[in-house]
């Protein structure tokens, strides 16, 4: 089997999105986001797809980048997923070669990659050098088995679409930049300017800005949920946080539970999420919603170059 590694190419991106959404069942991705990450990404990260072809046909994709928002300078990421059916036969070994080459080009020391928790994963990652690291807990809920509860109201919070902050999100970086800082996770998102989250995650066309819900307390964004989407009757959540000084007020639990609510009425059937597996404040959430584990994944590590 001769495999070749090659850039992408935006014609490339639905046979792109069919690989991921195969291999990677628990995340959401659409054709119109990988081709706009490719195109428009924060310069910063650097971010590039490298795609594995065999008989023409594309059986495995690396995406690469820098961790850029990390105050740590250095630090990259090789994400590889392979087709099931194309697995073991040097396609991820080639990929991963590419990817590392690609890494070190780009001024990253260590390599970062998220690796999917089953033997034949795990044993690739530590073969080829990588060091196991934290794990992150991907759930599922149904959304056609009944309707949420509406979240209780609070006296002094409002809970709103973050549509309502289209002509300035900068209420919504604010308050995630100040949640993320403790999240728990391998790499902190410490270093993230405006501009920058502006083009990773308010201006990504897979940003549902309906569902992605905010609470506002006396003008502050004091908790929000992002939402993802990629025109099925799937969506999932990215980052639910709360700012520091408004926590245990029970307002992380509300705007999920309101974003649950419309995406259930707007006709979506499914709600993925994922969590690191040391939140144990937000996998409680979670469970409380009814959202049930479907798989695990470990971040390991390599370093490239001292």
């Amino acid at each position: 089997m001769t495999v070749t590694i090659r850039r992408f190419r935006p014609e490339d991106t639905t046979d792109v999105a069919a690989v991921l959404r195969v291999a990677a069942p628990y995340w959401v991705f659409s054709a119109a986001a990988l081709r706009w990450q490719a195109a428009n990404g924060a310069p910063a990260a650097r971010h590039r797809m490298l795609l594995a072809e065999v008989g023409g046909e594309v059986v495995g994709v690396a995406r690469t980048g820098l961790l850029h928002e990390s105050a740590e300078p250095g630090l990259g990421y090789a994400n590889l997923n392979v087709l099931p059916q194309r697995r073991g036969g040097g396609v991820g070994s080639a990929l991963l070669a590419a990817a590392e080459e690609r890494l070190r080009a780009i001024g990253a020391r260590v390599a970062y990659a998220k690796v999917t928790d089953d033997p034949a994963a795990v044993g690739f990652a530590e073969r080829h050098g990588y060091r196991r690291g934290r794990a992150t807990t991907h759930l599922r809920l149904d959304l056609t088995t009944g309707a949420l509860p509406a979240p209780p109201a609070r006296p002094g919070v409002r809970i709103a679409s973050a549509a309502t902050l289209a002509g300035d999100p900068r209420p919504l970086y604010e308050a995630d930049l100040d949640a993320s800082r403790d999240e728990p996770g391998d790499v902190g998102m410490d270093a993230a300017g405006y501009a920058d989250w502006r083009t990773a995650y308010w201006d990504r066309p897979d940003l549902d800005r309906t569902l992605t819900t905010v609470a506002i307390c006396g003008g502050v964004v004091a908790a929000f949920t992002f939402a993802l989407t990629d025109g099925s009757n799937r969506f999932q959540s990215g980052m639910t946080g709360t700012r520091r000084a408004y926590r245990g007020r029970g307002l992380a639990g509300a705007v999920k539970r309101a974003a649950l609510r419309r995406a259930a009425e707007a006709g979506l059937a499914t709600a993925l999420t994922s969590n690191d597996a040391g939140n144990e404040a937000m996998l409680a959430i979670n469970r409380r919603l009814g959202y049930v584990p479907v798989a695990a994944e470990w971040r390991y590590r390599r370093t490239l170059f001292r």
